[in-house]
């Protein structure tokens, strides 16, 4: 009898460029932990709070070293397996809250480095599609690896309107099984880079 081959847990470091209390984007966030809790296995989401980074300035740079909170984000950062974007659109592209978390992980050395990253949206308009090709840019100098398909960006005021709660809880079904593909897609292309393939 064969021993059954058992897949390490994939750690993935879960962000959000949104400070609204109510925010979709939260809400995305939020949702896919509950999805990789109930329902696929050997996955869990970690919430990375940036919201107490100082805005970025290399002046607190002491000795290769950076400010204590800054240090244990970028740590948390390198520890991840992955990394799931939930990423508003302000003006076409990510929120300054989102790139200076980019911008303080990126400093030497760049922490995102080889990691496989998914992004998820909701917004108006494109639902946050032009944020996330802009952050797609970053990425690639970033040397984050993100999934192609399936895409996610998601338009919260369009019909039906019922998809977030009041405390922007996503409640909608079909969204969430969308969301679920997302997250299959991101293990197994995690994993995928893991063995080397």
């Amino acid at each position: 009898m064969e021993a059954a081959v058992v897949q390490p847990t994939i750690r993935v470091a879960g962000l959000c460029g949104s400070l609204r209390r109510a925010s979709y984007n939260r809400g995305l966030l939020r949702a896919a932990t509950e999805i990789c809790k109930d329902s696929i296995g050997g996955m869990t989401i970690d919430y990375v709070d940036i919201s107490a980074l100082p805005f970025i300035n290399t002046d607190l740079e002491v000795d290769g070293t950076y400010p204590p909170v800054v240090e244990a984000f970028r740590q948390k950062i390198l520890e991840a397996d992955s990394v799931l974007f939930a990423s508003p659109e302000y003006n076409y592209s990510v929120t300054p809250l989102l790139k200076n978390a980019i911008d303080w992980a990126s400093r030497p050395p760049n922490v995102w480095a080889k990691k496989p990253a998914a992004i998820i949206s909701a917004g108006g308009g494109f639902g946050g599609g032009v944020a996330q090709y802009h952050l797609r840019q970053i990425g690639v100098f970033l040397d984050l690896h993100f999934i192609n398909k399936p895409e996610f960006s998601l338009n919260a005021f369009q019909p039906p309107q019922n998809k977030f709660d009041i405390d922007g809880n996503l409640i909608s079904p079909e969204v969430k099984k969308r969301l679920k593909e997302v997250l299959l897609a991101l293990q197994a292309f995690t994993l995928r880079l893991k063995d080397g393939n």
